[in-house]
């Protein structure tokens, strides 16, 4: 996998390990990072972006209590989409329970919600 494909905002209020994490769920979503790729080693996306290499352990960590991605001996980062749905559905809840409070308090309909969510849906078939 090619590091040209992560970013870094270093102007954003987003952690920098987070931006990583970010960007990797993305790529998943969007094919462009498949099931048993490998990522760069944490050296060489540290050195590849200009961040510490403990940023890119800490996005691999997180990455891999969620179930993302694997550490491998001989081949380093490896995707691993986890097949625990029940797990995943829980998780979205807890974490759409807080944005669409936010919405609310911002008087985002229902309508707006289901078009935004159908938008970036389609973004990832």
């Amino acid at each position: 996998m090619l590091i040209e494909m992560f970013t870094v905002d270093f102007e954003s209020s987003e952690a920098i390990y987070m931006q990583l994490r970010n960007q990797i769920i993305l790529g998943i979503a969007t094919a462009q990072i498949q099931e048993g790729d490998t990522l760069p080693s944490v050296r060489q996306l540290a050195s590849g972006v200009g961040i510490n290499m403990h940023t890119v352990n800490k996005a691999y960590a997180l990455l891999q209590q969620e179930g993302i991605l694997t550490m491998d001996r001989r081949r380093g980062a490896v995707i691993r989409i986890d097949g625990d749905k029940l797990l995943a559905l829980e998780e979205m809840k807890g974490q759409l329970k807080v944005l669409l409070a936010k919405g609310c308090c911002k008087n985002i309909s229902r309508e707006e919600v289901h078009q935004l969510i159908d938008e970036i849906y389609e973004e990832y078939k």
